[in-house]
């Protein structure tokens, strides 16, 4: 039986979701966590792969088992074994051909800006004392809905045959001292985000127009797009399958 797990962490502890040596991850906490409590080896495939410092206000997994499973007794259960930084919401028993990362047909990020210092938000937003021109940034968000090949925003040496993707959505939101970016789109690629938002960063503090923006994105050239903003500021926040409802 193949079931869908929708979570949440923090990822403050973390060197990202996925598992590699030497250093903590969220796949290998959840895999031990069920592995434990449902006395097999589990493993865990993840939605998507998050980096060091990023968060995820909503996460996908999938996991097999031959054991029939109480899901509110787990899901409880889960929550008083995984350390604080993790949530499961819930657990979802799917059909055996589901995919948590090849089935999703959206996803949305959100970045973070506060523009007030905060220590509260050290580790959950990413501060920016310059004064931004969010109208002119939600301007150049627009132009991004124009175009498929972001191959400039993206990390290089990357192992992807194609740097397409749909983007839905793009803008920018004022709210009590704070500047939240979102984004949806069919798929992201590496750093995508982030180099996103470096670059409208870059528009707002007026040193790029929205004509060279159209330009960055022309060139397909990682190095004339702007920087790669803190992960911290990054959350992971909605994941959409056709087969589920929320």
């Amino acid at each position: 039986m193949r079931y869908f797990i929708r979570f949440a962490y923090n990822g403050t502890p973390y060197h990202g979701w996925q598992i590699q040596p030497n250093a903590s991850s969220v796949q290998e906490t959840l895999n031990k966590a069920f592995s434990v409590l449902l006395n097999e080896t589990i493993s865990i495939m993840g939605a998507g792969r998050t980096d060091t410092g990023v968060h995820a206000s909503e996460m996908f997994g999938h996991f097999d088992t031959e054991k029939n499973i109480d899901v509110l007794n787990l899901v409880h259960k889960l929550n008083s074994y995984l350390p604080k930084d993790i949530a499961i919401f819930d657990i979802i028993p799917v059909h055996d051909d589901a995919h948590c990362r090849f089935d999703a047909s959206k996803r949305t990020y959100e970045y973070h800006i506060n523009t007030v210092k905060n220590p509260f938000l050290q580790e959950l937003s990413w501060y920016v004392s310059q004064k931004l021109d969010v109208a002119l940034m939600n301007e150049a968000a627009q132009l991004l809905l124009k175009h498929t090949d972001f191959q400039c925003f993206s990390k290089v040496n990357t192992d992807v045959n194609t740097f397409d993707c749909t983007i839905f959505e793009a803008f920018w939101k004022e709210e009590n001292n704070k500047l939240i970016f979102t984004i949806s789109a069919n798929r992201f690629l590496r750093n995508m985000v982030r180099s996103i938002v470096g670059t409208l960063i870059n528009i707002g503090l007026h040193k790029i127009t929205l004509e060279d923006f159209e330009n960055i994105i022309a060139s397909k050239n990682r190095e004339k797009a702007g920087f790669s903003v803190p992960a911290h500021g990054l959350y992971l926040t909605d994941i959409y399958y056709d087969y589920i409802t929320k």
